[in-house]
């Protein structure tokens, strides 16, 4: 006997009741850093500026993984059908991974480039690169005041409002880079802008990265301690063993929980089968705040003849 919570719905859950909301910001954003990448794009070609360089492919990045997040908050609206059971609620996750991948790359290459600049120095005419760092950092933090209120929503927003707030202080280097080199003259500041850049790209890549792969290698979600949800199942009156308890993050605010609970034959025939459901059921809602649930009811014959290797 299995039982799912009643009322689920497998399409947008709470974390996007708020997804119009979140794509209108997200689409103003776009609009604003595709804008600014094109400023960039002439700056870089202007000055030359390494730190710029990376802060204009970090910006083509941010532009093209916002237009993936706003295509992913899109998606994840459309209901679930019964060949998406789902719908399309881990469309945020690999939006995410796409997004963590391509900053990556750029973090890796601004790391290269720049160890071998600070022994190859280019002339970086200062006063122009002061210019386009001031426009990038002003439209980076108008995108982080819309991207604000919904940065927690789901991974997906997560990724996009961290890209826009890495990008700010990619272009904060740029400005310190500019002022370093129009009152000292010292051109190597350009190329340790461009490694300060790196350095905040890459671990917040990796981080996103590692967070993505757990939801997408099904792993047990941090905050639940499957030894601890054994153990209350097993408090529960008539409940003798639980085996095959797997839990998993199906997108944000989405976990889910599965388990085989063996009872006693007697349960089966005088009513407590539907009552110890009630309680598993409440018992893991209450204590550890999982709604998707899903068991199954056997005796122990039943367990005996199950194929070997269930936990």
């Amino acid at each position: 006997m299995a039982h799912d919570h009643a009322g689920h719905s497998h399409g947008p859950g709470t974390a996007d009741l708020a997804a119009p909301s979140h794509r209108r910001r997200l689409l103003v954003v776009v609009c604003l850093t595709s804008v600014v990448l094109l400023a960039q794009v002439v700056g870089a070609a202007i000055t030359g500026s390494l730190a710029l360089l990376t802060d204009t492919v970090h910006a083509a990045t941010d532009v093209g993984g916002l237009v993936v997040a706003l295509t992913a908050a899109t998606l994840m609206l459309r209901p679930a059908d019964p060949r998406r059971t789902w719908g399309f609620r881990r469309v945020e996750i690999i939006a995410a991974l796409g997004q963590a991948m391509l900053l990556l790359g750029v973090g890796l290459f601004a790391a290269i480039e720049g160890v071998r600049r600070l022994f190859e120095p280019p002339e970086v005419p200062a006063t122009e690169l002061l210019i386009f760092g001031i426009v990038g950092l002003m439209a980076n933090v108008a995108s982080m005041l819309i991207l604000y209120s919904g940065r927690s929503a789901n991974f997906n927003m997560k990724a996009a409002f961290l890209e826009v707030v890495n990008d700010a202080l990619g272009s904060l280097g740029v400005i310190v880079a500019a002022i370093v080199i129009s009152t000292t003259g010292f051109q190597q500041a350009d190329a340790l802008a461009a490694l300060f850049i790196a350095a905040l790209i890459v671990p917040r890549a990796v981080v996103i990265m590692r967070g993505t792969a757990r939801v997408l290698m099904e792993f047990t979600p941090d905050r639940l301690d499957l030894d601890e949800v054994r153990s209350h199942l097993l408090d529960v009156e008539h409940v003798r063993e639980v085996h095959d308890l797997h839990a998993s993050t199906v997108a944000t605010g989405l976990p889910v929980l599965t388990a085989h609970l063996v009872v006693g034959e007697k349960c089966f025939q005088n009513g407590h089968a539907l009552e110890i459901l009630d309680a598993v059921r409440d018992c893991v809602e209450t204590h550890f705040e999982v709604e998707h649930t899903t068991f199954q009811l056997e005796t122990t014959a039943f367990r005996g003849g199950e194929h070997a290797g269930h936990d």
